[in-house]
């Protein structure tokens, strides 16, 4: 096939590369699209503050009949580079028909783009920062992604592997059953850490006190130092953390919220679950508008799937390993109970983070899904 890049230059182009995604993924019932009004302001140097540390350039590839075939961001975060030691160029939401050349030409895009600005290495699908969906679906292509996930067709990772890119590193995701009643070696270790460690819980009761005291700023704080020795961390600036505070906070249910502080009220670690948006996402078709906002609603106050998100869990370094996790546990599994969900997604956990991985050895759970960064010389 004959293919042409071209790089995205108007707001019809943009929009074009957003709606690739839909058009390619339309049929499948794994699939979620990602919320069209999110993308337009992910993709906005005005509207997203990790503009302040990273660049970036969007492409599209065209058939010789100009019909869409593929797409790719191509993205330096200059902070994550630092933080690292490294000069690599990221290529973010790619997606392609499966014809080698198409994403050949892709991937040659990025890493040229990359060469011209001094990189020396490929590495993605990662966004901006790690507060984008990051990793290429390589097992559980028969599983529901959601609404924090990339999904793609089995043969994504096949052309990367005959492109040359190579596993820099994987996550995995869990079903976690809810069960009946806290495990009992759970809530022990609950129990010991409490009485060890002077530890309690904090319950949010309402938005007026989210926000009072800096709680959700202190939230995203705590998920800097938790996440910072993680693959390709950044840590957020101030002006992120304010969009993620203004984006989240409203749609979350407070019951489903759990912080742990120390004696002196200092936060320690936090849970954030809310009820899956996935088939919401899906009956909506990534709007908002005209109705797609009655579905995520729906979702989310009304009837929600038997499936929840573990959006975030984060414990402060100086107390991973010590078993406050299970704190945040024993508190939110008589909640999920209460509401009726059966299971839990995980959400993606890097493979060697044996201290996130060893957390759900008391429940029923089963590894469904892994999705990988890959990385290549340029």
């Amino acid at each position: 096939m004959s293919v042409t890049i071209k790089k995205v230059e108007t707001k019809r182009e943009l929009k074009r590369f957003i709606r690739f995604n839909y058009e390619l993924y339309k049929d499948n019932p794994y699939s979620v699209p990602d919320l069209y009004e999110d993308m337009l302001s992910t993709f906005s140097p005005d509207k997203n503050p990790a503009f302040e540390f990273c660049e970036a350039d969007y492409f599209l590839a065209f058939d010789d009949r100009g019909q869409t075939v593929g797409r790719v961001a191509a993205i330096i975060n200059r902070r994550a580079n630092e933080t690292w030691g490294k000069q690599a160029v990221r290529f973010g939401w790619i997606d392609f028909i499966d014809d080698i050349s198409v994403s050949r030409a892709l991937i040659d895009t990025v890493a040229a783009w990359g060469r011209e600005r001094g990189m020396e290495t490929l590495e993605g699908p990662l966004g901006f920062t790690d507060m984008d969906a990051e990793g290429m679906l390589v097992e559980g292509f028969e599983e529901l992604s959601t609404i924090a996930t990339i999904y793609n067709h089995p043969y994504y990772p096949q052309h990367m592997e005959r492109l040359g890119l190579v596993k820099a590193a994987d996550w995995v995701e869990r079903k976690i059953y809810i069960p009946d009643a806290i495990p009992e070696k759970h809530q022990r270790i609950a129990d010991i850490v409490q009485r060890k460690y002077g530890l309690r819980i904090r319950k949010v009761r309402s938005k007026k006190e989210v926000y009072e005291n800096n709680t959700a700023h202190r939230i995203f704080r705590l998920v800097n130092e938790a996440y910072a020795p993680l693959f390709g961390y950044s840590k957020m600036t101030e002006r992120q953390i304010d969009g993620y505070v203004k984006q989240y906070i409203p749609i979350l249910d407070l019951r489903m919220v759990t912080i742990v502080e120390d004696t002196e009220g200092e936060m320690v670690a936090v849970g954030i679950s809310m009820p899956s948006l996935s088939r919401a996402l899906q009956r909506a078709r990534g709007k908002l508008l005209p109705f797609g906002w009655f579905h995520l609603l729906r979702a989310l106050k009304w009837k929600h799937d038997e499936m929840l998100d573990l959006l975030l869990i984060a414990v402060r370094p100086d107390y991973q390993g010590k078993g406050a996790n299970a704190l945040l546990f024993t508190d939110l599994i008589p909640v999920y109970q209460q509401l009726g969900f059966k299971y839990a997604e995980s959400n993606p956990e890097l493979e060697q983070n044996g201290k996130v991985q060893g957390q759900w050895q008391y429940f029923e759970n089963v590894q469904h899904k892994r999705r990988r960064c890959f990385t290549k010389k340029i």
